[in-house]
């Protein structure tokens, strides 16, 4: 049962359901129009799709820790699962199993589907035994690999494309405030090991400005995407998002110590939450 528990701990189980509920959402709220819910929850390719796609996140998150240990056993010792509760390689091991499993099921769905999934494989691998430990580009591709989660179902389901892809730079935004905060709340270990993040190169209070034009532009933009397609509610949704967003840069102006950073780390995806929620009302 330890075994089980610390590999669930190790995908990032928390972070896999969300992206189900993500997809489900936009399937039932953004895809599903006109159609019943139970109609939209039973679809089968869906399910292959949200299968697909947690078992590349899955694997995503085996290969970072397994590049990562050293640094997290400065950063969060705690947390760490490789090397202490699952051997090197069979970790190694169930991430290969999880990646050939979502190809086998995307190239089921098409080559579109099968493409952005395999990219996303190969960008997961890249991220973390290279980009992961330089400025910039690592959270650019973490950001961009949570957006293709939404992505990989506008190629699928045609109905309502560019909406799921307003929502997916939506996911893309938030996820790349969050991965700068989680390097200025990881900035001990990284040090430590010789990554060159965004803090360690720019020191904390000019990547705090960065994260404060992020913030700012991030709501403007989608804001303003949702007027120019004539879509009120969703505008106004991705507005009334920059309360949070004003409440997560009050912190982010006072916080100074790891435990400050890592509560805005949570208040990011809680954000992603209301976001997702935002679906029901567009």
């Amino acid at each position: 049962m330890l075994l089980i528990t610390k590999f669930f701990e190790l995908i990032r189980y928390k972070n896999l359901l969300i992206i189900v509920l993500t997809q489900y959402m936009a399937r039932i709220f953004l895809v599903g129009k006109g159609t019943s819910i139970l109609d939209s929850i039973l679809d089968e390719k869906q399910f292959l799709i949200s299968l697909s796609t947690v078992m590349v996140a899955a694997a995503g998150y085996i290969i970072n820790d397994y590049f990562d240990i050293k640094i997290d056993q400065v950063n969060k010792p705690h947390e760490v699962v490789i090397g202490r509760f699952i051997k090197r390689r069979h970790a190694m091991l169930f991430h290969q199993i999880l990646n050939v499993s979502a190809a086998v099921i995307s190239f089921t769905l098409g080559w579109k589907v099968f493409a952005v999934n395999v990219i996303a494989m190969t960008m997961l691998w890249f991220y973390a035994s290279v980009f992961k430990k330089l400025p910039f580009i690592g959270n650019f591709m973490v950001a961009g690999l949570t957006g293709a989660s939404l992505v990989v179902m506008a190629v699928f389901y045609t109905e309502n494309d560019l909406l799921i892809n307003i929502y997916a730079l939506f996911a893309f935004g938030i996820t790349l405030i969050r991965e700068i905060i989680k390097d200025i709340e990881d900035i001990r270990g990284d040090k430590k090991y010789g990554s060159t993040t965004l803090p360690i190169i720019w020191g904390i209070r000019k990547t705090k400005y960065l994260l404060f034009f992020f913030m700012v532009g991030f709501v403007m933009a989608v804001g303003f995407m949702g007027f120019a397609l004539q879509n009120k509610k969703l505008a106004y949704s991705f507005l009334l998002l920059g309360i949070p967003f004003v409440y997560l840069g009050f912190r982010l102006y006072f916080a100074d110590r790891k435990k400050d950073f890592s509560q805005m780390s949570f208040w990011s995806k809680v954000i992603m939450i209301l976001g997702v929620m935002s679906m029901i009302f567009v």
